[in-house]
């Protein structure tokens, strides 16, 4: 699960595309413009795992755990 921002006009990538803020999706933003919840720091990649016989809701009770983590990039974003 990731989190990023932009702002109303949208985006435009460093190879030129423009994309809407109604069609951006956190992949197409800057590493350093969004952030995977229960990453220990920056680039460092964290999954929530369904194939590995978790049940799904034990996947989004996990998941409810970081929404002080959501929060505060929130806030300081």
């Amino acid at each position: 699960m990731e989190l990023s921002q932009c702002g109303a006009e949208g985006i435009t990538t460093h190879w030129g595309k423009f994309i809407s803020a109604n069609t951006v999706t956190a992949h197409d933003l800057h590493p350093s413009q969004r952030h995977r919840l229960g990453s220990p720091g920056p680039n460092i990649d964290h999954w929530f795992r369904f194939d590995d016989g978790t049940l799904p809701m034990a996947v989004a009770d996990s998941l409810c755990t970081h929404i002080d983590e959501a929060e505060r990039w929130w806030a300081s974003h």
